[in-house]
């Protein structure tokens, strides 16, 4: 099943980040909100304030199972990659190639069925550092502004033409002044395997931490980090990671320009 498909922020009054979602048109009536795992009580009691004088129904969160499959960029795939009622959309982030299977509660489709090679969690979550796709909880939180997440982020999940909404003030602020953000995530490259929450320097001064890593896998594949820095910390740029008593070095690069 095949339909339309955007990323969106749930935004607060103050235009930070309550939740960032996948939406779904199932039909010209129903939609399917889709948010990692653990935050979709936190998505449905903010649209339930919403519902003042509004026909519409909130479900509750139901459990999916999401298939991802990846292939490299210069792949050509010909056929289907459908066999059921299983939702299918494109991958998130920069230069990702691949297809989402999501597999509803109660749908026919069977996971095991899918012709997909089964590969490590921990594969997965290297997939999603390198292409620099943030994820509730360790990159987007109640502090974080929508603009910090990336300039591809925004691309995906924010409209400016569409009427008014929760946060747009903020949005649209930091827009105009070229994205220009206190604390934007950065991919980095590492020296040397690292923790969530050891600290970026720059200079020898703190400057942020890392939310999410992946440790090195042999020649190649060095060991990467999402992290939550200052301004002063750009793509192209150098700085260094302290991982308890061993400082290495690290480099700033571009989410999708490594593997």
């Amino acid at each position: 099943m095949a339909g339309d498909s955007a990323l969106s922020f749930l935004l607060g009054p103050n235009g930070k980040v309550d939740a960032w979602l996948r939406v779904h048109r199932l039909d010209a009536e129903n939609y399917l909100l889709e948010v990692d795992q653990g935050w979709g009580d936190v998505v449905v009691t903010r649209l339930k304030r919403f519902l003042l004088r509004t026909k519409a129904t909130i479900g509750e969160p139901q459990r999916a199972q999401l298939v991802q499959r990846r292939w490299s960029s210069e792949t050509i795939r010909l056929g289907a990659d459908v066999i059921g009622d299983e939702l299918v959309v494109a991958p998130i982030g920069p230069s990702a190639a691949g297809v989402d299977l999501l597999v509803l509660h109660g749908a026919d489709t069977n996971v095991g069925d899918l012709a997909v090679d089964s590969v490590s969690s921990e594969s997965l979550e290297r997939y999603r550092i390198a292409h620099g796709v943030p994820q509730m909880g360790s990159e987007l939180t109640a502090d974080t502004i929508p603009g910090e997440a990336g300039e591809w982020v925004i691309d995906a999940s924010v409209s400016f033409t569409k009427g008014c909404y929760t946060g747009q003030e903020l949005v649209a602020r930091i827009d105009s002044r070229g994205n220009n953000v206190p604390h934007p995530i950065r991919l980095l490259v590492l020296g040397a395997d690292a923790a969530v929450g050891d600290e970026v320097l720059l200079d020898g001064a703190t400057v942020g931490a890392l939310t999410s890593v992946t440790p090195a896998l042999g020649a190649g594949l060095p060991a990467l980090a999402l992290a939550r820095v200052g301004r002063s910390v750009a793509a192209g740029g150098d700085v260094t990671v302290q991982s308890g008593s061993v400082v290495a070095p690290a480099s700033v690069v571009e989410p999708g320009s490594v593997r």
